[in-house]
């Protein structure tokens, strides 16, 4: 088990019904899944820099990535529709606690000239959005094997229903927010 997971489970939990002035556990705001995506243009022209794309996220996630296809043509960008453009992870239950454990400790402070996260990502809704620029940020990614940097996007779903909820678990799962 994780040690978010465990964290949030045995302390976390009670600590944010307290903070939110909740009645019951089951609404405690919790993490629901985390989407990772990648999208380049070159992938719809070039099948090696898709495949690139698919095994790094697979490296990174622990588990085969969907491959993602254009909804319409768009001439300007010599698109057509049905065009393999990326790949996308879905991460649910203990990959998703052990990814943000990784991102946290591991990739994060790796991260050159990083100074916290915004809460801009915040959606509204009760998700939060972020981008890594460089994917060589995770230990997983052999340095040397890469062709290109290429940056993927991060989503984090939570149960939360409001911004100041889900800030509440997202730091108390240790993400580090700017005030």
């Amino acid at each position: 088990m994780s040690y978010s997971k465990d964290r949030y489970f045995s302390d976390l939990r009670a600590s944010l019904k307290k903070e939110l002035g909740l009645s019951n556990d089951f609404i405690v705001p919790r993490l629901e899944k985390i989407v990772l995506n990648c999208t380049s243009s070159e992938a719809a022209h070039d099948s090696k820099v898709l495949q690139c794309i698919v095994d790094e996220l697979a490296a990174i996630s622990g588990q085969k990535p969907v491959i993602t296809k254009a909804k319409r043509s768009i001439a300007g960008f010599k698109l057509r529709e049905g065009a393999k453009l990326g790949a996308k992870v879905t991460l649910r239950r203990d990959r998703m606690y052990e990814f943000v454990d990784r991102l946290v400790y591991v990739a994060l402070p790796k991260v050159r000239d990083f100074r916290g996260l915004s809460s801009r990502g915040l959606d509204g809704c009760g998700n939060f959005s972020m981008g890594i620029k460089e994917q060589i940020v995770f230990p997983e990614i052999n340095y040397d094997k890469i062709d290109k940097i290429r940056g993927f996007d991060i989503t984090i779903c939570t149960t939360a229903h409001d911004n100041r909820s889900a800030l509440a678990l997202l730091k108390s799962l240790k993400l580090p927010f700017t005030s």
